[in-house]
């Protein structure tokens, strides 16, 4: 891995671990919110130099998250997390060679050769006329909510299998998301649902989205039972074709190449702030208290879409 070495120096620094105390998960039935915290502030860092595909910094990413990926106890498909893949920017024509995929999983205890997708992106803008897009609420608060969703999994074995995948090259066009749903490490049709984590650390209001009801509308019920007594507000909407431009998300992350396959999806996210694409996405600018009640909130929704599978495969079949 191109700059292993250089990003374990930089977790236990950042962290004030030792390599062991790196490879321990957080207890069972909790969410380690000094974990998720660290994550974010690790991954935002200008060490990563903004993440871009195809860069020292992205490469950096890759790195941590398989670190991550391995302390928590995920299993791979192969001798690898990755999923390496090439892509060009359409709208750029840029290219990139180096692209990978992280991915992980979960086994089941009743149904493991059928499978929830929990994905986040790691990539980001990288340095734009000197200035670094740190990225810290797009994505790294994603891709903490995704690790810490992996944790709590692994501690609390989930009925169907609990695939988790880093993507890259989100900012390119989905490619990450894209390739992976050409080149599926588990066949398609055992792919019960995803759930997608991007911008969720930043909103002064106390709200969240879950977008994708307009399509899938059996999901609603079980996110208003589950989200009842929430410590946030977790709201319906941005996915209607009907809405005006930019303001329907069906297609603006990673869930939407699992939407144009058929397999159903629940975005989570928050509105646009004014730090979205900014050099000011940092750390210091997210909100701690509402990230943290986020991810719990999130987490407990996947948790009822595993204990509700057989209804959400019952009625995804009608649509």
């Amino acid at each position: 891995m191109k700059f292993f070495t250089p990003l374990l120096v930089l977790i236990l620094f950042v962290t004030g671990c030792s390599e062991t105390e790196l490879q321990q998960s957080a207890p069972a039935h909790e969410v380690d919110r000094e974990q998720l915290l660290r994550d974010v502030r690790i991954l935002s860092d200008d060490y990563f130099e903004g993440r871009k595909t195809d860069s020292k910094g992205g490469f950096l990413a890759q790195g941590y998250v398989i670190a991550r990926f391995s302390g928590i106890g995920l299993r791979s498909f192969s001798d690898t997390y990755t999923q390496p893949f090439e892509t060009v920017n359409q709208r750029s024509d840029e290219a990139f060679d180096d692209a990978a995929n992280i991915i992980g999983y979960v086994e089941g205890t009743e149904n493991p050769d059928e499978y929830i997708v929990v994905t986040a992106h790691f990539d980001h803008l990288g340095v734009r006329n000197g200035d670094i897009y740190n990225g810290a609420d797009d994505n790294a608060s994603g891709v903490g909510g995704m690790l810490a969703a992996a944790e709590w999994f692994k501690n609390n074995p989930p009925q169907n299998s609990m695939l988790f995948i880093g993507f890259d090259a989100e900012e390119q066009g989905l490619a990450g998301a894209r390739y992976f749903v050409d080149n599926p490490v588990v066949p398609l049709e055992t792919i019960i649902m995803n759930v997608n984590m991007d911008m969720i650390s930043l909103n002064y209001d106390n709200e969240i989205y879950a977008a994708g009801t307009y399509h899938y509308p059996f999901l609603r019920p079980i996110i208003e039972e589950s989200t009842a007594s929430a410590p946030v507000n977790v709201l319906f909407g941005h996915d209607s074709p009907d809405l005006p431009s930019g303001d329907d998300w069906t297609m603006s992350s990673d869930h939407g190449p699992f939407h144009t396959a058929g397999i159903p999806f629940i975005y989570f996210g928050v509105e646009d702030h004014p730090y979205y694409h900014r050099p000011e996405d940092i750390f210091e600018n997210i909100t701690p208290d509402f990230y943290y009640n986020s991810v719990t909130t999130i987490i407990n929704v996947i948790s009822e879409f595993d204990k509700q599978s057989e209804q959400i495969k019952e009625m995804s079949e009608r649509f």
